[in-house]
């Protein structure tokens, strides 16, 4: 076991020519320096956990904590989790950074009104907003499909399950348009956007208190655990992190999975010969191999070493901060044959591309439900969808945890509509 600081010597990391291809570097890093101690673009030092195995064992392990009082650091970027504004005392309590047992009996309240039977009976209202969405552009010949769906779709559906008011939807996609532009920033726009967006959770919380709604905020606010309630602030805080984690996975899942799709003719040929089928097996394989090869969160939130351990045979401090690189360990040849090829039809897939353990996404078959509808919607309506732009010429936004284009332009034929 090795307790030395690995070498310095390997690719560079956080660069914008990284941001556009990371994988070779994880690859690298993988090989030789599978846990390594990195210098983050805050100036904040952290464990970069790269291999399968070790970042699977991460995520599960209890020393390894969420909450950002155990950073021995002091640093600005202390405990950030890559949500913009989630410094604010009033949004702090939320799943992604508490342990047990509040986290225990917080995720238990919010189980009982996020159920799979919630998502399965919103799949109507999923399908009929990406018909309107891509109604918008299907007759124009040309999409951003960043800025035209992926980044709608998602929002407008999390607002409606969690009860927000049409009327107030394009409000909510304003605030989150800021926060998706400037992740990282807590000061300016952002911190006007999340404040804005925490008064009006707080406000709708209020007007939903002692209804009968069955939308999940008023569930949030019923649901209770031998008669323990969520508070005020944690039904806010909870509401905001469903809504903005939800929401920008969902953004990047969609795009990145079109972008691989564009990028790999052969497969895409044939996921949608299957749709044309009426078939939806090989469209659930497919989603969890776009998870898997290219997917929306590229480094696991924060964690905090508690107490002095071993990750891999290296020697972690106790309160020394840990990422488990999710895009590293989804393309470890020990865990995946042939990892850096695309196979929708890939059956052996654990991917970790919604974390493991306690702290495995809550809304990930919202997420999976929204990008079965869009790519479905867009493979079988614009069926020679292609990419309209030079792909070393396609930008990734910046930012830690999330990965994601910034706009993906496309060119097809258009649709053409009745009466024209």
């Amino acid at each position: 076991m090795n307790d030395t600081p690995p070498s310095p010597d390997g690719p560079e990391l956080f660069t914008w020519e990284f941001a556009t291809d990371p994988y070779p570097a994880y690859a690298w890093l993988r090989e030789h320096a599978p846990v390594r101690r990195t210098e983050l673009p805050s100036g904040v030092s952290a464990w970069l956990v790269t291999r399968y195995a070790d970042a699977r064992e991460a995520l599960a392990d209890p020393r390894l904590s969420k909450n950002p009082v155990h950073h021995a650091a002091e640093s600005g970027a202390k405990g950030r989790t890559g949500i913009p504004g989630e410094r604010s005392a009033d949004l702090m309590t939320h799943l992604l950074n508490i342990d047990p047992p509040d986290h225990t009996r917080l995720r238990r309240l919010v189980s009982k009104a996020f159920t799979p039977r919630t998502v399965a009976r919103f799949e109507p209202r999923v399908r009929e907003l990406t018909g309107r969405f891509v109604d918008g552009f299907a007759a124009d010949g040309r999409a951003d499909l960043i800025h035209d769906i992926a980044f709608p779709l998602p929002i407008h559906a999390i607002c409606d399950l969690l009860g927000v008011p049409e009327r107030d939807q394009d409000d909510f996609r304003d605030w989150a348009g800021m926060m998706i532009r400037h992740q990282g920033g807590p000061r300016g726009g952002v911190a006007r956007a999340v404040k804005r967006m925490r008064a009006y959770l707080v406000e709708l919380i209020h007007r939903k208190r002692g209804g009968d709604g069955d939308d999940l905020i008023s569930a949030l606010i019923r649901a209770s655990d031998h008669g323990e309630h969520l508070t005020e602030n944690e039904a806010a805080a909870m509401a905001f992190i469903l809504l903005f984690a939800g929401f920008e996975t969902t953004v990047n899942l969609i795009g990145n999975g079109m972008h691989a799709l564009l990028r790999h003719p052969a497969q895409r040929a044939a996921l949608q010969a299957s749709l044309a089928r009426g078939e939806t097996a090989l469209l659930e394989t497919a989603v969890e191999e776009l998870l898997r090869y290219d997917g929306p969160v590229e480094l696991a939130t924060w964690r905090y070493a508690t107490q002095d351990l071993r990750i891999g045979g290296q020697r972690v401090a106790v309160g020394d901060p840990v990422l488990v690189v999710l895009a590293a360990a989804d393309r470890d040849p020990a865990r995946f044959a042939e990892p850096d090829t695309l196979d929708l039809a890939r059956r052996d897939n654990p991917h970790l591309g919604y974390g493991h353990g306690i702290h495995y996404c809550l809304g990930a078959p919202l997420a999976r439900l929204e990008a079965r509808t869009a790519i479905a919607a867009l493979l079988t309506r614009l069926p020679d969808l292609r990419l309209a732009a030079d792909p070393a010429e396609l930008r990734w936004r910046g930012g830690l945890i999330m990965r994601g284009l910034r706009t993906l332009p496309v060119e097809f034929t258009p649709e053409i509509r009745p009466g024209t």
